[in-house]
């Protein structure tokens, strides 16, 4: 299991990455998850801005994926022992800011050591004389950024203002880059900036508060100067701890930056990704002296953490290199739930008869009326009924502990099945792109199965066929062929009444009366061959009504999903289009658009990620719910990784 601190970036949790039009932005920002009951959270939270101006406040930021409580914290200067404060709350959200007055005042020239309950360091801070007047603060990111002496107004329980100093000073753009804790205890710093920057007299000071602040000059004789562009070492002569903290001053003791990683997040390393500006996350190859690898798990920073995951690949299983890669579109926007992922299933957990490799988990849904149940839909004609045990999601054993095989209508065939959606009547749709005991024909369909039908293989109540409507893919290659419905999505009626949806069939807002056979709500299947989105109406007596295509404006689609939580389509795409969700809504004009578009998690691997399902909001446990994603080819992050022969990985999503 990858280990790793976590420090996560203001950015990615802004009103403005949360700005659902039409949606109550305001709700979303409020959904936190649960504030940590231990102190596991607390390397998150750093000491943002202070000043020594008369009112001595105090802000502390969070910048994690998790609400930490300020139980028992306490905190402490250079002339007392720590004591007790009181912040202006006593849990601080994930993105959120709190405040506090010091109990005995900061001095003009002072240090500042804020402690969790148990005694953990969480973060520290110097000033040397008048730099923390009117205040300092990190400028360039809130949680991250250098430490500056600001000359506007103070942003208490706010972002620190974007007006820093400018040109920042030199010494600003100096970062504790990169550090070690598997022996040699090796710290590199790195200058960002365009000119040398001294550090002869420059100290720095381990979590231990017993230890005294060591100059780098006495670590390192010939390291009185740092390049422009270039880095300097040191073996730190105080050690580095498992679970430690690493902080710099220069001379005047004014803080310059931190860093603080959990029990073997500096192990090879923990470094910046991107190097030199980027957050901290452990890598695989420690790279002292020079740029930054960015190898490995994931970890901390920015990029969450990836947990869970291990295992050999016993079962035989072969994952299959990611392939397609292109960019994100225009104007996408940070994922706006926690950044920690988890690996949920278990390794080569997907072998069958006709997918021994153990590949192809491709769409997922949630069971609205039973949300402890998790579809998905494997390539090669399975059906799998996944729920819960010990975290993980496993077949349910009381519905098949190896999947279900599913057939077309009649019995025969090798269904190329992609999406997954649950109907209004309980029913089980599934999207086949072709068939794949004849691949080279393409065969866009949406079956329908019961769940409760008993019996190792389904065959559906009803197949729908629409593979006429797309002559494109039908060319006698098995790329095109592969190229039609990955993904599928049931859309309630009621959203489309109430939301004004306009039935391009009449030209008048959608009155579900007029289509008597079509029970409940209309389907969205997505095409990968352009992005599209197809919306029908699934008739009970065989035929289908077409309602058009909708534009997603992405290259293409592998996943389609409806979200109670916020109201929208979600049409999902692959390392195609960059990892990305794009929520659908209905505009003014009574047309299904785009309305906003995330990235996923940046710790997660950029693979196949075909499958993407939000939990139903009645599962919301403190402002937050699950999100799980498949990745088809069970790569992760490669041979050896932890990821490696996984297909599953969950998240969270505001509520």
């Amino acid at each position: 299991m990858p280990t790793s601190h976590s420090r996560v970036g203001a950015a990615s949790v802004c009103a403005a990455a949360l700005a659902f039009s039409g949606l109550a932005a305001t709700g979303l920002l409020a959904a936190q998850p649960a504030a940590a009951a231990d102190p596991a959270g607390y390397q998150n939270v750093r000491i943002n801005e202070v000043t020594s101006l008369g009112n001595d406040t105090v802000e502390l930021y969070n910048a994690g994926s998790t609400a930490v409580s300020l139980s028992g914290w306490k905190m402490s200067d250079d002339g007392f022992s720590p004591q007790s404060f009181t912040p202006s709350a006593t849990t601080l959200a994930a993105g959120g800011f709190v405040t506090f007055n010091s109990p005995k005042g900061l001095g003009d020239a002072d240090k500042l050591v804020i402690y969790t309950a148990g005694g953990a360091v969480v973060d520290r801070a110097e000033w040397a004389t008048g730099k923390a007047k009117p205040a300092m603060a990190r400028c360039g990111g809130d949680g991250t950024g250098a430490w500056t002496t600001t000359a506007t107004a103070t942003t208490f329980g706010a972002a620190n203002a974007p007006g820093c100093p400018s040109p920042v000073p030199p010494a600003s753009q100096v970062r504790i880059n990169e550090v070690t804790s598997d022996g040699s205890d090796t710290v590199e710093l790195y200058n960002g900036g365009t000119s040398a920057v001294g550090i002869g007299s420059w100290k720095y000071v381990d979590g231990d508060t017993a230890h005294s602040p060591v100059t780098i000059s006495s670590s390192a004789p010939s390291a009185t100067s740092i390049p422009a562009g270039g880095y300097v070492t040191f073996d730190s002569a105080l050690g580095l701890g498992d679970t430690d903290s690493l902080f710099l001053t220069d001379g005047n003791g004014t803080s310059v930056d931190s860093v603080v990683w959990a029990t073997g997040g500096a192990k090879p390393s923990d470094e910046r990704c991107a190097n030199g500006t980027g957050w901290f996350r452990t890598s695989a190859t420690a790279t002292p002296g020079s740029a930054n690898s960015c190898t490995g798990n994931g970890g901390g920073g920015q990029t969450g953490r990836l947990l869970g995951g291990g295992g050999a690949l016993t079962s035989g299983c072969t994952p299959e290199a990611p392939s397609g890669t292109g960019p994100a579109p225009a104007g996408t926007s940070a994922w706006p739930g926690g950044l920690d992922v988890t690996i949920t299933d278990n390794v080569c957990a997907f072998t069958t008869s006709t997918g021994p490799e153990g590949r192809d988990v491709s769409g997922l849904a949630f069971d609205p009326a039973n949300p402890s149940v998790l579809w998905a839909a494997k390539n090669k004609n399975w059906l799998y009924k996944l729920v819960k045990s010990n975290g993980t999601w496993v077949p349910d054993p009381s519905w098949s502990a190896t999947g279900k095989q599913i057939r077309f209508a009649g019995g025969s065939g090798q269904p190329d099945s992609e999406g997954v959606t649950v109907g209004g009547n309980g029913h089980v749709y599934v999207t086949s792109e072709r068939d794949n005991a004849d691949n080279t024909v393409p065969k866009d369909t949406i079956m329908e199965f019961d769940p409760a039908a008993t019996g190792s293989t389904l065959t559906p109540l009803h197949q729908w066929d629409m593979t006429a409507q797309f002559p494109q893919l039908d060319t006698g290659s098995k790329d095109d062929a592969n190229l039609g419905f990955e993904g599928v999505g049931y859309v309630p009626d009621s959203w489309l009444t109430a939301n004004g949806w306009v039935d391009p069939l009449t030209g008048a807002p959608y009155n579900p009366a007029d289509y008597p056979l079509h029970g409940s709500g209309l389907y969205a299947a997505g095409l990968e061959w352009d992005g599209t989105l197809h919306v029908y109406g699934l008739n009970s007596d065989g035929t289908f009504t077409t309602f058009g295509a909708v534009a997603t404006g992405k290259a293409s689609v592998m996943d389609v999903t409806f979200d109670a939580g916020t109201q929208r389509i979600v049409a999902t795409c692959d390392n195609t289009c960059g990892e990305t969700h794009t929520f659908m809504k209905v505009d003014a004009a009574g047309r299904i658009v785009p309305d906003v578009t995330y990235t996923n998690p940046a710790v997660m691997p950029t693979d196949n990620l075909e499958g993407f399902a939000i939990a139903p909001p009645s599962t919301c446990v403190a402002g937050a719910r699950e999100a799980v994603w498949s990745d088809d080819g069970i790569h992760g992050f490669g041979s050896a990784s932890s990821s490696y022969g996984h297909a599953l990985y969950s998240g969270t999503f505001p509520c």
